[in-house]
């Protein structure tokens, strides 16, 4: 199985609900995000390529556009602003156009990350 990624980034503004008063995510913050998009086929195309990664930079166009500088509360809704919830909607967004996606990934911080697998 061949295995390729690529990883874009975004600044965006959130506020996770329902969590306690004193719990610093439910205040108003924001992250430099990175969304990681995987690609798994068991062959390769013509040209020797999983998938070409020109063909990912919609998905830049597609960041860069709806959520860079953004307040995800305002895109996503108040309850799908997790780090797990950006997964599955990128992910979700990435499958539609290419089939290959076997996963994305979602990091807020340095040392944390979420994922989505279909």
């Amino acid at each position: 199985m061949y295995t390729i990624s690529k990883q874009y980034h975004f600044s965006a503004s959130h506020q996770l609900m329902g969590l306690a008063d004193d719990h610093p995510c439910a205040r108003l913050h924001g992250h430099n995000y990175i969304v990681e998009v995987e690609l798994q086929s068991g062959a390769l195309n013509a040209t020797g390529f999983v998938r070409d990664y020109r063909e990912l930079d919609a998905l830049k166009t597609y960041i860069d556009e709806n959520f860079d500088h953004r307040h995800l509360n305002e895109i996503l809704g108040d309850d799908k602003t997790t780090a797990e919830h950006l997964a599955r909607h990128f992910f979700d967004w990435c499958r539609s156009k290419w089939p290959e996606v076997s996963a994305v990934r979602i990091s807020e911080t340095p040392r944390t990350w979420a994922e989505y697998r279909g």
